[in-house]
């Protein structure tokens, strides 16, 4: 009597499992809550002195990824990156928003933390990641001028 519990409560177990696995086949698209902005580099600041960093919002250029243009945008405040935000990332299917409604966060927190585009590269992310890094630089880059 004993084995016979055992095995219906794997056997229930094992059922439930299965009907709760998510095939990566399910293209229905998740809202992420966050807008697609241009693609033209904008500077909102005036130059900064000779060797400073300038304080305002850069915009970086867009970087042409497999997937789709990645265009990163900073605040600086200070010489410090106070705010970070992809404001273009692939999203043309259920695939690239699972994967960029994850990976794009982590992107914004670990530029916050690291103050460069020296960041790592999210897993399952490879080219939104590589593109976010190149998009950074170049806002970066544009408060150094």
């Amino acid at each position: 009597m004993r084995r016979i519990a055992i095995a219906l409560a794997a056997t229930v177990s094992v059922v439930v499992l299965l009907f709760s696995y998510r095939t990566s086949t399910d293209q229905t698209p998740v809202a992420t809550g966050r807008p697609l902005g241009g693609t033209q580099p904008s500077r909102t600041a005036a130059p900064p002195a000779s060797g400073t960093s300038a304080a305002g919002t850069f915009t970086g250029d867009a970087a042409d990824t497999r997937y789709g243009p990645v265009q990163v945008q900073i605040t600086v405040a200070g010489g410090t990156i106070t705010d970070a935000e992809a404001i273009e990332y692939p999203q043309e299917s259920g695939r690239d928003v699972r994967i960029n409604s994850e990976a794009v966060p982590e992107l914004n927190q670990e530029t916050l933390q690291a103050q460069s585009a020296q960041i790592d590269t999210v897993s399952g992310a490879t080219y939104t990641s590589e593109g976010y890094q190149q998009s950074l630089q170049s806002a970066i880059d544009q408060a150094h001028r």
